[in-house]
């Protein structure tokens, strides 16, 4: 594990791996760079490889207030340890945050966004505010575990499987990231496909989702937004090795 000091002077770590030319991996919500190790090292093949704990999370420091500016001061951070330029690798929230830093004119090369949880419907935005409102809530109550219930039913997942995950072993290191849920629903804006920051994004992008993706996600694709964005489909079971041969492609291409 090694550390680089954000501009604000938070240390972000990160494990680097591999040779070739460097890409940064961005975990999503309630993850840290464990969730993205095992990308980390099939890319490892072809690529040098940057896979960091976004600020709050797992060995990386947390200076508040929060702002999203700050964490795309951290991926600017790695850029220029990775050499002045990357690709990037987002995942969900991650994806959203990498689409950012793109748009703020960052050094970035190449984007490949997985999922972005963009939402299309007019309802969205209510919604989010809604959830937003209530994790704040409570989080300032120091109810940790229903801020992570209240995040797991956003996404979808079953009342069974939350009641269960309770209980698991894992659950006391979800509740220790209970606080940056907060910094991913910021990252979010207002959850609706943010067309002109979209729109100024000139990099080469790939946009993949899976076998399993929810119709919602899919609808929600920025390629919608910039017909430019390149959109792939894989299968869930081989999204790895999919964003892996096309991020040797787009290397090799003029």
């Amino acid at each position: 594990m090694k550390k680089v000091i954000s501009k604000d002077g938070t240390a972000i770590a990160f494990d680097r791996s591999g040779e070739g030319p460097a890409v940064i991996l961005v975990c999503s919500a309630s993850t840290t760079r464990l969730a993205n190790a095992p990308l980390a090292g099939l890319l490892a093949e072809h690529f040098t490889v940057f896979n960091y704990d976004r600020r709050g999370r797992g060995d990386s420091g947390d200076t508040l207030p929060y702002a999203v500016e700050r964490e795309v001061e951290d991926l600017d951070a790695l850029i220029v340890e990775a050499g002045g330029s990357a690709s990037v690798f987002g995942t969900s929230s991650g994806a959203i945050l990498a689409l950012e830093a793109a748009a703020h004119g960052l050094s970035i090369t190449k984007l490949a966004l997985w999922e972005p949880p963009f939402s299309v419907d007019a309802e969205g935005p209510r919604r989010h505010k809604e959830y937003a409102t209530r994790l704040t809530e409570l989080l300032a109550a120091g109810r940790r575990g229903d801020a992570v219930e209240l995040f797991m039913k956003l996404v979808g997942l079953p009342p069974e499987f939350i009641a269960q995950a309770r209980n698991a072993p894992w659950w006391s290191a979800t509740e220790d990231l209970a606080h940056t849920l907060a910094y991913d629903a910021a990252v979010m804006g207002d959850s609706s496909v943010p067309t002109e920051r979209v729109a100024s994004v000139t990099v080469p992008t790939l946009v993949m989702d899976g076998g399993a993706t929810p119709a919602w996600a899919r609808n929600a694709a920025p390629w919608k937004v910039r017909p430019t964005m390149s959109p792939r489909m894989p299968s869930r079971p081989c999204w790895r090795s999919s964003l892996d041969k096309n991020l040797s492609n787009q290397e090799k291409a003029p």
